[in-house]
């Protein structure tokens, strides 16, 4: 018997009212329960309008989506009891204290959050100094961390993560991460991650979905994504500019160059020694979820 997938995306369309294209077309895939799940997409591929519906702060035109078997429209409720979002902004109660946020938040769903489950939220998040102080005491990392509270504080099967570690700190970073980890291992949550840190989604996310001008383009377990992708990578740094024709990839003094085989490899070494680039820091490595991402937005789908 299979098991109801714990998110389920099914034919998803939205058209915002004055927009000529549409934010998603025909988008369907499921979640396993106990998936950590990412969805990756450049800005305005889709990502946030398909969270929005998901957690029933927008409808979509057609299609139906499910969390936990529940349908987010017909069933809303349901729906809202079993999943918990961490949103992209910094959105808090600026009259509460921390615990009291977090007993709020926990009545909405009709739980009776106990002391002790608070207690160790605060205490896995780094905020156990800072239960009584008022919200608007805390640092925008703190009220971070306590919007991570708040969307696990009533327990819920299934948790969203809207780019939870964009302009944090690396403490938050690895705090938050060794945390939902464990949940999603011990306890078998179901995790939907976004995120622009793709080397974040490389180390955690088990299977991934690409979204681009919103349509899936990719979806594959992340193993499978990198395998398919087994050419070379040479990176490097210089300050000289490259020679004409390389397929180069640039960030900074880093320069990224793809090689298929070792007399490709040679090439290119070539090249640049005939141009007389200088290189520091040689290394030659397999392609990343970043190269894999690069080319699937360049055009090529799965």
């Amino acid at each position: 018997m299979t098991a109801t997938p714990a998110i389920r995306f099914e034919r998803v369309h939205k058209t915002y009212r004055g927009a000529s294209t549409p934010a998603l077309t025909d988008v369907s895939f499921d979640i396993a329960p106990g998936d950590f799940f990412g969805l990756l997409g450049p800005n305005g591929a889709g990502k946030t309008s398909l969270i929005s519906i998901l957690a029933g702060l927008s409808q979509a035109n057609q299609g139906r989506v499910a969390v936990m078997g529940h349908d987010v429209v017909s069933d809303y409720a349901s729906a809202r009891r079993a999943l918990g979002v961490v949103p992209q902004e910094l959105v808090f109660d600026p009259f509460f204290s921390v615990r009291e946020t977090l007993r709020f938040q926990a009545g909405y769903f009709g739980v009776t959050a106990t002391d002790a489950w608070i207690d160790e939220l605060l205490g896995e998040l780094g905020l156990a100094a800072k239960a009584d102080a008022n919200m608007r005491q805390l640092s925008g990392g703190m009220k971070r961390r306590v919007l991570v509270a708040q969307a696990l504080v009533h327990k819920p099967p299934v948790i969203v993560l809207d780019e939870p570690t964009a302009g944090v700190d690396v403490e938050l970073r690895q705090t938050l991460w060794q945390f939902i980890a464990r949940l999603n291992k011990a306890q078998g949550t179901t995790v939907l991650l976004t995120t622009h840190y793709l080397e974040e989604a490389e180390a955690l996310c088990g299977r991934i979905g690409m979204l681009k001008a919103g349509q899936l383009v990719a979806l594959d377990r992340t193993s499978a994504l990198l395998s398919h992708r087994s050419h070379q990578v040479l990176r490097f740094k210089t300050d000289a500019a490259l020679p004409e024709g390389l397929d180069a990839r640039v960030t900074g003094r880093i320069a990224q160059i793809k090689a298929h085989d070792a007399a490709e490899v040679e090439q290119i070494l070539g090249r640049l020694r005939q141009a007389q680039v200088p290189v520091e820091d040689l290394e030659i490595g397999r392609a990343d979820l970043e190269d894999v991402f690069l080319e699937i937005m360049q055009g090529e789908a799965r």
